[in-house]
């Protein structure tokens, strides 16, 4: 199962933002969402949009809900993942976006 959603990584945090997700480094990392995901499990993925590339996924290990913005006090989820992710060989074209998009995967190549 592909199933998951996409989170673009801004490029003002350059490749280092992304490669950490993939390269060892790190053990988990944490994303979030506005409100409570309707569709999301753990054991789904979240895949890295970078420059307009889908670069790679990683998998959900925990949801978190109850935790607000700090800017906007608006209710998120945390989404934890595991690290290292899958990074594709080659990057898939794929436009960026703010906020979450749930996806099916369904041009997820290993």
């Amino acid at each position: 199962m592909n199933f998951g959603i996409t989170k673009t990584i801004p490029a003002s945090r350059g490749e280092a933002g992304i490669d950490v997700l993939y390269d060892g480094t790190r053990s988990g990392f944490e994303f979030h969402m506005a409100g409570k995901p309707s569709k999301l499990k753990v054991g789904d993925f979240v895949y890295t949009i970078f420059n307009d590339q889908l670069i790679g996924r990683c998998r959900i290990t925990e949801l978190i809900g109850g935790a607000t913005n700090p800017s906007s006090g608006s209710p998120r989820t945390l989404i934890m993942v595991d690290c290292p992710g899958e990074r594709l060989a080659k990057p898939i074209s794929r436009k960026g976006h703010r906020g979450t998009r749930y996806y099916d995967g369904a041009d997820w190549q290993c």
